[in-house]
């Protein structure tokens, strides 16, 4: 008798396990809000960085998703209200890649958001696919990323891969013969140097200098200058934003001019490069990007926006990039109907969005592919998308004006 009781209480346990289980599963925990962690530089020779190119657009899109009430999760059966959660890592990758784990593992935020710079985002995707969190890159890109293969992570900026072959091509349809190339001497610059003096090559257009510098530097006109010495058409540099205001600031100071003027990442601020610069003095300076208010109405729409929010213009690189990523990340999550990573990545891998940039969809890798531009180039106060092909906005401007004189 006792051992029929004992094993009825044990089935009767079981049995209620399951039903708990089961009701749990069929009604998940109250939630009243979706919280994304985001380890990004806030302050460090970063910040300028993450202000002008990116930070601002996670912002808006958090903004903008809860003026509507939230995202609609079918597994809670309502609109959840969206919460960034930022920590800074002080453009150190050692703090980004504590903070990261911290978000995920003692904060148990339900998504991240990337950090900023190409090397920041290398060292964060495989700690988020460890964790099985996804990652869509942000400011930043390489092709070592997708040596890694990380199912969580999703590249969404273009970078050395898609812009060196444009840019090459461009040089030649405008008649560049010679180049001198400078680079950071860091993943991003590297990558862009490695990648860039080839395409140009292919192209018959002669590689007279390719030189690399430390992201500490303070100086770059011994670079301008033997680059001048060697009579070359363009001056092409793989930088960041402290590079690119060195580059441009000794070159109109030394009075050193280029036939044609490249810098990755600067120019396409309008309000660090043209405005800081001035219109007149950025005509034809060309830049890694691009899109700009004409590329599509939902381009339009986000500038409006922008400068409704912020009062100044989004960053015509990878502000539309992002801001689809994110539109397209939102439909995934309502189609799956749950924060499920793992559901929401295989949605997210297979399909394509309507966003602001027209359709969205990655490739087999997980890399976004319908780029609305790869080089765009200021003129009269536009950053123009000069690629070759449908999506161009202008034709390049060859000469570049001279610096205007003090």
């Amino acid at each position: 008798m006792k051992n029929k009781v004992l094993i009825g209480l044990f089935v009767f346990t079981v049995a209620l396990a399951f039903f708990v289980g089961t009701a749990a599963a069929k009604n998940p925990a109250p939630k009243d809000k979706i919280v994304i962690g985001q380890a990004i530089s806030l302050s460090g020779p970063q910040a300028g960085g993450v202000d002008i190119a990116g930070g601002k657009i996670y912002e808006l899109w958090v903004e903008e998703v809860n003026k509507n009430g939230g995202i609609y999760v079918k597994e809670y059966g309502k609109k959840l209200p969206v919460e960034l959660k930022r920590y800074d890592d002080k453009t150190d990758i050692g703090t980004m890649t504590n903070l990261l784990e911290k978000l995920i593992l003692e904060d148990k935020v339900d998504f991240v958001f990337p950090p900023w710079g190409t090397a920041w985002l290398f060292a964060a995707a495989p700690i988020a696919n460890k964790y099985g969190y996804i990652l869509i890159g942000g400011p930043g890109g390489a092709l070592k990323l997708k040596e890694l293969n990380l199912p969580y992570f999703f590249q969404v900026l273009n970078f050395s891969e898609t812009q060196g072959p444009a840019l090459a091509d461009i040089f030649k349809e405008v008649g560049v013969k010679s180049v001198a190339v400078a680079y950071r001497g860091d993943l991003h610059g590297i990558e862009y140097g490695d990648a860039m003096a080839p395409d140009f090559k292919k192209r018959g257009i002669e590689v007279k200098m390719k030189k690399s510098y430390p992201p500490e530097i303070k100086d770059l006109s011994p670079i301008l200058k033997e680059a001048k010495s060697l009579d070359v058409d363009a001056f092409v540099a793989a930088c960041y934003p402290p590079g690119g205001f060195l580059f441009t600031g000794q070159s109109i100071e030394l009075g050193i001019n280029f036939k044609a003027f490249f810098l990755t990442v600067l120019p396409f601020s309008p309000n660090a490069f043209r405005d800081n610069f001035g219109v007149n003095v950025v005509e034809g300076v060309m830049g890694g990007g691009a899109w700009n208010a004409k590329s599509s109405p939902g381009a339009k729409e986000l500038v409006d926006k922008f400068k409704a929010r912020f009062g100044v213009e989004p960053d015509y690189w990878g502000g539309l990039y992002y801001w689809s990523s994110l539109q397209a990340f939102q439909q995934a999550i309502e189609k799956a109907g749950t924060l499920n990573q793992k559901k929401i990545r295989d949605i997210m891998a297979k399909e394509k969005f309507n966003t602001a940039l027209g359709p969205f969809w990655y490739d087999k890798n997980r890399y976004f592919v319908n780029h609305p531009g790869e080089i765009g180039q200021w003129q009269k106060g536009v950053f123009e998308v000069i690629d070759p092909g449908k999506k161009r906005t202008a034709q390049p401007e060859y000469p570049k004006p001279p610096w205007p004189k003090k």
